[in-house]
């Protein structure tokens, strides 16, 4: 069973932001299923960073689109950018550090991590239709973005 579950109240209508919000979810899944297998640690750390890569690119790109669109609670929502990458930063040194862990805490955290943003500041930006015609990023920008973001956290926190 997966920890959260895609539902159609997290589309947007803009296809790109909508996969990646869904790559999201399953990465946070698999999360989900390496802690329920009891897989090796360093595993664990390693697709915390491949998460928090993919958000760290995700939310670049989202706040491009806020900046060339001149969204009114840009600096509002980036902010809370900042304190959720901040926070994915912390489960992943609470998990390097913890001798044991408190399965249950750490997934209610990451579901309630990526269910709190979507459903207040992602849930307000989207329903704005001037924002659905974003040009998209090639896939080899948004790899190098995630893999660069990865590598910083893992440097920060290893």
């Amino acid at each position: 069973m997966a920890l959260i579950e895609w539902r159609k109240e997290f589309c947007t209508g803009v296809a790109s932001v909508d996969y990646e919000h869904e790559e999201l979810i399953n990465e946070i899944n698999e999360i989900y299923t390496l802690i329920d297998d009891n897989a090796d640690k360093e595993n664990v750390i390693d697709k915390l960073g491949d998460i928090y890569g993919s958000i760290s690119a995700h939310f670049a790109l989202e706040e491009q689109m806020m900046e060339k669109h001149d969204y009114e609670h840009f600096k509002e929502h980036q902010a809370d950018h900042e304190r959720l990458l901040d926070e994915i930063q912390e489960i992943t040194e609470e998990f390097e550090s913890a001798s044991g862990l408190d399965t249950d805490k750490f997934k209610q955290k990451l579901n309630d991590w990526f269910q709190l943003h979507f459903s207040t500041h992602d849930a307000r930006l989207h329903r704005l239709a001037h924002l659905i015609d974003h040009a998209p990023v090639c896939e080899s920008t948004m790899k190098s973005m995630i893999q660069s973001a990865k590598n910083a956290l893992l440097r920060r926190t290893g």
